[in-house]
């Protein structure tokens, strides 16, 4: 059975500036995960865009008060994740910025997540994130690269218009599918 790495880029936090209130950080936070959620790595436009992503504290604010605003302690997450989360301080957690996790993590060939380490395990368990939602959003994605793909070469190979079809049809349905879970 087919397996894949959990992502290809990993997220950098390299925003240097300083905010009073952390939800100001939002927007620097969404450039610095590429969109997508840190733990889940599920682009935001499937959930909504930025306006429904949330701020995680890596370290939970209520017992690191002093990190509330510390740019280097944030997540960009969804919200699904951010609560299951919460203020929950286990050491098992990896900060998606400081760990690869491509070592803790895979996906099935059907995109759902998995646990390689103990942590990466207990996060799988902790936070669901075996969720078919994240599973369906990871290949919407792969889906959506590939007709990118695709609509660049049909122009030096107009027999490849049928197959862009066929890739369209299959993202809209599981487009269709993933607005039926939300």
């Amino acid at each position: 059975m087919k397996q894949y790495q959990f992502r290809e880029q990993s997220p950098k936090r390299t925003f240097k500036g300083k905010f009073k209130n952390y939800r100001s950080y939002k927007e620097k936070l969404a450039i610095d995960f590429n969109c997508h959620c840190g733990y889940t790595h599920c682009c935001d436009k499937y959930f909504g865009g930025i306006k429904t992503f949330q701020i995680d504290h890596f370290k939970p604010c209520s017992l690191y008060p002093n990190l509330k605003n510390d740019y280097n302690n944030l997540v960009y997450c969804c919200s699904n994740v951010n609560r299951l989360k919460s203020n929950d301080d286990n050491s098992n957690y990896l900060d998606p910025c400081s760990e690869d996790y491509n070592i803790h993590f895979g996906r099935l060939h059907d995109g759902r997540i998995y646990g390689k380490t103990k942590q990466g395990e207990y996060m799988v368990r902790t936070l669901s994130l075996n969720l078919s939602l994240y599973a369906i959003f990871w290949n919407l994605e792969r889906l959506d690269q590939r007709i990118s793909l695709l609509e660049q070469k049909e122009k030096d190979n107009p027999e490849l218009c049928e197959i862009t079809s066929e890739c369209c049809r299959l993202y809209r349905s599981y487009l269709n599918r993933a607005s039926d879970l939300l």
